[in-house]
């Protein structure tokens, strides 16, 4: 490896700012392998769906498994790239998280979205809400496929009464990025702010996270809101 290409010295140099994705990697491997240094093993890991130019959200879509599979990578180097994915999502919602509002869609997917919109699978979030529109409690209800998810209706009533909340939001993710709510999406929705009102629970959205988002109480689906959909701030 040449002058040119050791992160780690370029870093005392210039600082974090002046390296490459690629490099920035480099130093959390550290080490390379026979016939592979360093830096050619972060370029690997980061065209590992066999783009050409390296693409940093690799890593929001890897796991244990494919990066042990990347010569040079074994088990504590890959931990080390997932604890700092981690690292990264649990800072973005820190960063979020003053500004947080549950009256304001834009605000939940500045909050959320970093955690779900990556993910592979549908997630499903069921927010609490006390009167005062404060998050009372937080329940992560069912993992679906690529492009499916049940949503319990019942349970999610239940849940709310159980919990002695006075509102709920639902969240969830669609894994290919595109937020637009499917016929079966609007179908709970309106099921549920019609079974809610029954008990005198409030429904206060029903918010789609993908590369951007989309409040279902905005496009008219639930309640009196009106609106278009929202994106990313």
């Amino acid at each position: 490896m040449t002058q040119d290409e050791m992160p780690y010295e370029r870093f005392m140099r210039c600082g974090a700012e002046s390296l490459t994705d690629a490099e920035l990697l480099a130093i959390i491997i550290r080490t390379g392998a026979p016939g592979r240094n360093a830096m050619e093993i972060g370029r690997r890991i980061l065209t590992e769906n066999g783009q050409h130019e390296p693409d940093l959200t690799v890593l929001y879509r890897t796991d244990l498994k494919s990066l042990t599979a990347i010569s040079g990578i074994g088990e504590v180097k890959a931990v080390k790239i997932l604890c700092l994915r981690e690292l990264s999502k649990r800072l973005s919602m820190r960063q979020a998280r003053p500004a947080l509002c549950f009256r304001e869609p834009s605000t939940i997917y500045a909050y959320y979205g970093e955690k779900l919109r990556h993910e592979p699978r549908e997630h499903l979030i069921l927010l609490l809400l006390n009167r005062r529109l404060t998050l009372q409690r937080e329940v992560h209800c069912t993992i679906g496929t690529a492009d499916t998810t049940l949503v319990p209706s019942r349970e999610i009533l239940s849940t709310a009464l159980r919990e002695g909340a006075a509102g709920f939001i639902l969240l969830h993710n669609h894994p290919s990025g595109d937020p637009t709510p499917s016929q079966a999406d609007i179908a709970v929705t309106q099921e549920l702010d019609q079974a809610s009102r029954l008990v005198h629970v409030m429904f206060h959205d029903h918010i789609i996270i993908g590369d951007t988002y989309i409040s279902l109480r905005q496009m008219g689906y639930l309640g009196t809101g009106q609106g278009e959909a929202g994106e990313k701030q």
